[in-house]
């Protein structure tokens, strides 16, 4: 299940819990992110290569391609033994912003993503079949938990792909962890 928290950005125990897609994206488009269901036009085996998820979505990642000029298009995975998975972690709790989009969509597994916009603190689980864009110069971070699970297509406009500017701030340790968040919703 999707679900996106609305926190005050002073009080990560007060947020308002969103869970039907149209509320999700109504609430995420109010601040310029885009929140998309997608799914695959054939059956996905798990070990699933680079161009064989890509292919899977083609049209879709076609789309966006189109629509925002962007250059380059990856899959990246992230299992529960990768050796560098902590480090990995870390690098992305860290609040930061780009200077290009983060498009990400989730072919497997979940990830949080926090956006800090205004005085307001968004979580967004991202699900298998989720899609989020987040524009250029919106601060966040993002949790993938303890051990990992996921495969995500992204999409980028420059060459350099994943490159982030860190705002120093550490408001990512005041929320509660991807590990927190799910076993909050249970």
């Amino acid at each position: 299940m999707s679900a996106l928290t609305v926190y005050p950005d002073d009080q990560p125990g007060a947020g308002e819990l969103f869970t039907e897609y149209a509320e999700i994206e109504a609430q995420l488009s109010g601040i310029g992110v885009q929140f998309e269901r997608w799914t695959a036009h054939r059956e996905l085996a798990g070990d699933a290569d680079q161009d064989a998820v890509i292919a899977a979505y083609r049209d879709s990642v076609e789309r966006l391609m189109r629509q925002y000029g962007f250059q380059s298009v990856d899959v990246v995975s992230l299992q529960p033994d990768h050796p560098q998975k902590t480090a990995f972690r870390e690098k992305f709790l860290a609040e930061h912003v780009h200077g290009d989009f983060e498009v990400r969509f989730f072919v497997d597994g979940k990830g949080l993503f926090y956006l800090h916009a205004g005085d307001k603190v968004y979580a967004v689980l991202c699900e298998k079949g989720d899609l989020i864009s987040v524009p250029a110069g919106t601060t966040h971070w993002f949790d993938m938990g303890e051990n990992p699970c996921f495969k995500c297509i992204r999409l980028f406009t420059t060459a350099e792909g994943w490159v982030a500017s860190f705002t120093g701030s550490d408001i990512a340790r005041t929320f509660p962890t991807f590990d927190q968040y799910l076993a909050g919703l249970s």
